[in-house]
Order: C-alpha cells, then structure tokens, then sequence
C-alpha cells in the first residue's frame, strides 16, 4: 500500500539486496517505532531489495498482544515484505513488565532471526532498537555469514528505563551499561534519530565512529489534507464553536502526560478549550479516570493511519509534553506529521535541549512539568492572531520528507559501492536536491 508513497523518481529498481530486519515493532501497529520500520521495509522492497522481518506479535501502545493465538510465531507477507512474528510476554501493570516484555522477544525471536539469517545469507542485518536485548543473536548469525550489521537507534531505552524509574537499582545500572558498550561495538553502523542521542551513544564508549543521524520521516500520508474538524468535534464531544487542544500518540511514561491533566485543571475557567487525548498506553486508564471530573479532558482511541493527517489537521492547537527525565534520550517522533499539519504547536522540553533549539521560533517551547504553565500557553497560543513561525515549521517538516531520508537510509544499509552505478547516479541527484532545498 505505501510503495508507491516512496517510490523515488526516477530511482530503479532491478537491483537486489537481501536484507533481514530485526524490530520487536511493526505493522499492524498504527504509531512509534513500528511505523517507521515498517515504512522502511516496504521502501526498500519498492527498491528492489529482497526485505525479510523479524518482529513481536501485535502489542503497542496498548500493551496487549493482538492475536489469538498469543503463544504462536506467525509467518506471511505483506507488501512484498516476509515477515515473521514472534511471542511476547506483553502487560500493562508492575513496571518489571516494561523488563519482561522485551526479554520475552529477544528469547522468542533468537531462534527464528539465527535461522532466517544463516538460511537467506543477507547481505546487511539491521536491528531496530528497542529492543537491544535482541541484537546478539543477530550479531553472531550475521558475522557467520559476513553480512553488514546496522542499529536503528529509536530510543535510548537502557537509559530511558532508569531515568522514569522503570529500572533504580545501581548495580543493574551497571551491569546493563557495560552489556548495552558491549553490544554496540560490534556494529558496523549506528543509526539514530536526533544529534543528543548520537553524541550519548558515542560518549558510551562503545559505539562505531561516526554515529549516523537520520530523523524520523513524514511519509505521503502525513502530509496535507482535508481536516476532519466536525469529525474531531463529534468523537470528542466538543460544540462546533469549541477549541481543541490535541494531543495523539502513545500514552507513556516517557510523555509526562500527568502534566495534561494538571493544565485541564487550570484551564476550567476557559470553557470554550478542550484537551482532546488520541492514543492508547499505560496512562490510558490515568488520564480516563481524571477526564470523569474534567469536562475539559476528553479521551478518543488511536485513528487508523489513513486518517491521522485529516485528525491533525483538524486541531487548532498541538501540545507535546515530554518527561523532564528524558530529555534527549528520545526525540518525539510524532513531530514531523505535526508540523506537516500546519497547525501550531506548544511542547515541553529542557531550555538547551536539542528539541528546544530545534524548535525555536517554530512552537511555543516551556519546561516540562508545570501544568499552570502549560495552561497559559495554550491560552496564550489559541489567542494569537498569527500562528507562530508558520514558515519555518514548513520548512523543517520539507526536511523530513520520506522521499529525502528513506533513499540516505537505503545508503546506510547498502553503502555506495555496493549499489550499481546508476543507483549511485540517482544517489548522488538525491543528495544535490536535498542540500539545494536545505539551502
């Protein structure tokens, strides 16, 4: 469905690579990481290249195994893509889950990923992180084959699990940063998505020179489109002539979504704004039951994909409160199909941090954690009469374009070199264009 989405002008496709994907995310899943690897996966089929995944059964943000057969593998294709999806011990609850879950896949998956690999003979094996409890089985199947070992770097999930108190004890700190240097040495590649990760990842000691930053992509389907305003307004109850503050995306701990809750609070006295929250996670049952004493608070479900653009589009304002722990161990990837949006924006984050300096002069930037704050914020941004930097979101979300980052991506995977001349000709077009549009 989403080939020719991705499909470069011009680019051919009739020469092959076999490449096997590891990520515990992937389609059907509708928002993080798993569409993202997904997207990849059916990018670089359309480029010809033979893609073999390897993923968990169905299961975010909801944390619920989407399957009725939840101790079986499952094989199939879609899309061009050979997937093979595995057991995972997946729950909402007692944070030892968040430990247990990515376990449970890189046990399930070990055997499968060791097969496939020593059975396809890829020519690279990328490994989507999370989950890093993975990786080795990959990496010793890949080195018996000599194929080109790449980490996908999403989220900095060792240091992420400790700084929201999901992990506290120091000597597993300890052990669990000496496994994370010794998994990343072996790499051939990084790859993550903001400039902070890549520089923690290089200060841990273990990661491969240079660490490569490609940020998460807009595809096709985030771009412009038709608002679904009376739609938006109907699902989450709110009157024609009502204000709607949107947040979409998971409901985690990572988010510091209690701050959402805080400002609904302060905003009662402004009857016409509405917080609307779109998503599913661990704080579903959280903002639900704060929402019973709020009108203001309104939770609706995930929207399918194709739906998301015109579900932005619709709001009048976007907020996206972030974890004051983790400041620059992850990078909001729900950004690009914002800005791609056109709607503006009110975010939480560290003064100094790589978000805040990305997003200077785009959104109203404040620091996480104070719920009168964010209140007056999206008070303050619903009366503007002007949004706030309108061109300079359209020109960072250009820069995001999957048609830019996927073909830099498939570089990675099968560097220059490996790839025929005139895949080096196109490469080289894309490369031009894209420091001319930058320009």
């Amino acid at each position: 469905m989403f080939r020719s989405l991705f499909r470069p002008r011009g680019a051919p496709d009739t020469h092959q690579r076999r490449i096997v994907i590891q990520g515990m995310n992937y389609a059907p899943e509708l928002i993080g990481v798993g569409k993202y690897t997904t997207q990849l996966a059916q990018f670089l089929v359309s480029r010809g290249h033979r893609v073999e995944v390897i993923a968990a059964l169905p299961h975010y943000p909801g944390w619920r195994v989407l399957s009725p057969k939840p101790w079986r593998w499952e094989t199939g294709q879609e899309d061009g893509v050979s997937i093979t999806r595995c057991p995972i011990l997946a729950r909402r609850g007692a944070k030892i889950w968040r430990l247990v879950a990515p376990l449970s896949f890189a046990l399930t998956a070990a055997p499968i990923v060791i097969w496939r690999i020593l059975r396809v003979r890829p020519d690279t094996v990328l490994c989507v992180e999370p989950t890093l409890f993975a990786a080795p089985a990959a990496l010793l199947a890949a080195r018996l084959v000599a194929a080109r070992t790449v980490l996908h770097v999403q989220d900095l999930e060792i240091d992420a699990a400790f700084a929201t108190g999901y992990l506290s004890k120091p000597l597993l700190r300890g052990v669990a940063h000496m496994c994370e240097r010794a998994i990343l040495r072996h790499f051939d590649q990084i790859v993550t998505i903001s400039d902070a990760m890549a520089s923690r990842l290089s200060h841990k000691g273990g990661a491969p020179q240079p660490v490569m930053v490609l940020r998460n992509w807009i595809s096709g389907m985030d771009g412009p489109c038709d608002p679904m305003r009376s739609e938006l307004h109907a699902m989450a109850g709110v009157p024609p002539e009502g204000r709607i503050v949107l947040y979409s995306g998971n409901l985690g701990a990572k988010q510091g979504l209690s701050v959402l809750i805080e400002a609904a609070r302060h905003l009662r006295a402004k009857p016409g704004i509405h917080i609307v929250v779109a998503g599913d996670g661990p704080m579903a049952s959280v903002l639900r039951a704060a929402a019973v004493s709020l009108p203001n608070l309104t939770l609706i479900g995930l929207q399918p994909a194709e739906r998301l653009a015109g579900l932005l589009a619709a709001a009048d304002l976007h907020v996206v409160p972030q974890e004051r722990a983790a400041s620059d161990l992850v990078f909001p990837s729900k950004l690009g199909p914002i800005l791609a949006s056109g709607r503006p924006l009110v975010v939480t984050a560290e003064p100094g941090s790589e978000l805040a300096t990305w997003l200077e002069g785009v959104a109203k930037v404040l620091s996480p954690g104070d719920g009168r704050a964010l209140a007056d914020a999206i008070a303050g941004e619903l009366s503007r009469e002007q949004p706030r930097g309108e061109a300079m979101a359209s020109a960072l979300a250009a820069r995001l374009e999957a048609g830019t980052l996927l073909p830099l991506f498939e570089q990675c995977l099968v560097p220059r070199g490996r790839l025929p001349l005139q895949v080096d000709a196109w490469a080289d077009r894309a490369e031009a264009e894209d420091v001319a549009s930058i320009a």
